[in-house]
């Protein structure tokens, strides 16, 4: 009897603080957004050099260090800092090794150039050994000034959002109250490079001056929205 007497004591204290729990407090949930397009001006490239044989004479090869000369000097005649290039594959320190069992083994290294002006990567590329050239193509894309930018565009969504939530509880003669509840999405679009002819934007393997692909660069598109609970007072 004590322990049923016990257990309905419990019972009705946790009905009454799930009571005292309730909010009761009149709401409004709302959303807003902003959205801006910007065309990037960050690029990131990637640039294969390969030794090759001169006229097909086994005996005559440009080395990769060749390529290589040409490639950090026309870098730095386009005026672009030497930390924006960067070897991106490791493999390529095996080919002293590599050479050393096999003196027909072709070397190649693989590079990322980070650039802010396309004009500037045709002159670069103007000035390296086209037969030298096993690739290159276009990795990705930024914008130098995304950060602010998506700082700017969720105030931008959440002012919405206040001013959505304050014309409509005044319209029914009521006052916006404090942000209760604030939660964000975004839709970012960072869409891939496209190219008019081909993946790449040249391949030296057969012409000293294959030429360069033309590329179209779609926007990145920048939307947030932001769904706010405002009390209602």
């Amino acid at each position: 009897m004590k322990k049923l007497l016990s257990l309905a004591i419990v019972a009705l204290f946790s009905l009454s603080a799930m009571a005292q729990q309730v909010d009761l407090r009149k709401k409004i949930n709302v959303s807003g957004s902003a959205e801006a397009e910007v065309m990037p001006d960050i690029i990131y490239i990637s640039i294969s050099l390969k030794e090759y044989l001169k006229d097909g004479n086994s005996k005559k090869k440009v080395e990769i260090t060749t390529l290589e000369n040409e490639l950090f000097k026309a870098v730095q005649n386009a005026g672009i800092a030497k930390e924006n290039l960067s070897i991106t594959n490791l493999s390529s320190y095996t080919a002293i090794a590599q050479k050393k069992k096999n003196p027909d083994y072709l070397a190649s290294k693989q590079y990322r150039l980070k650039v802010t002006d396309l004009n500037k990567w045709n002159a670069i590329i103007d000035e390296v050994d086209a037969k030298g050239i096993a690739y290159t193509n276009i990795d990705s894309y930024d914008y130098s000034k995304i950060e602010s930018l998506k700082k700017e565009l969720k105030i931008k969504a959440m002012q919405a959002a206040k001013a959505k939530a304050t014309y409509l509880v005044e319209a029914i003669g009521d006052k916006l109250g404090s942000a209760l509840d604030i939660q964000e999405i975004n839709n970012e679009a960072f869409p891939q490079p496209m190219y008019r002819s081909n993946v790449m934007m040249m391949k030296a393997e057969a012409s000293d001056a294959a030429p360069a692909a033309e590329i179209d660069f779609k926007k990145i598109k920048l939307n947030y929205v932001m769904n706010v609970v405002f009390e209602i007072r």
